[in-house]
């Protein structure tokens, strides 16, 4: 577990935008439970997460179609909620930072860490944008 204080900045980081928080499982499964889309990030400490992924997942939101709900899980913080999410992830083996869209509650588009690092803020946004322009 990562201490609060140390995560709190990057926790902020999306929920500042308007990103739910989910700390458990009850929370994830009732996230996913919600019809229309739902973006879910898999926050993190890495450094990939703060270069790319969460100013990636902001930039995304900066489209004519966008998700109907966002919610977080926090990797190596809340590990209950992050171990339910990723479930819904399968057959993608658990990566952080990583991003999974889905609608009425199957998994449509992910975003796996080898797909955030190393690549620009903006080409993980564009990616989202265009998940968000096939499904929303």
């Amino acid at each position: 577990m990562y201490p609060a204080d140390l995560v709190k900045p990057m926790r902020e980081d999306l929920t500042n935008i308007g990103f739910e928080e989910l700390h458990t499982a009850d929370a994830v499964e009732s996230a996913m439970s919600k019809e229309g889309t739902t973006l879910v990030v898999v926050n993190s400490v890495c450094g990939c997460a703060a270069a790319n992924a969460r100013p990636g997942a902001k930039a995304s939101l900066n489209n004519n179609k966008k998700p109907d709900n966002l919610v977080t899980v926090f990797a190596g913080v809340d590990r209950e909620a992050t171990d339910k999410a990723r479930g819904y992830m399968v057959p993608f083996p658990p990566s952080s930072p990583s991003m999974a869209l889905f609608k009425n509650g199957e998994l449509v588009h992910m975003l796996e860490r080898h797909h955030i690092e190393g690549r620009p803020a903006e080409m993980i946004a564009e990616n989202l944008m265009d998940a968000y322009n096939e499904h929303c």
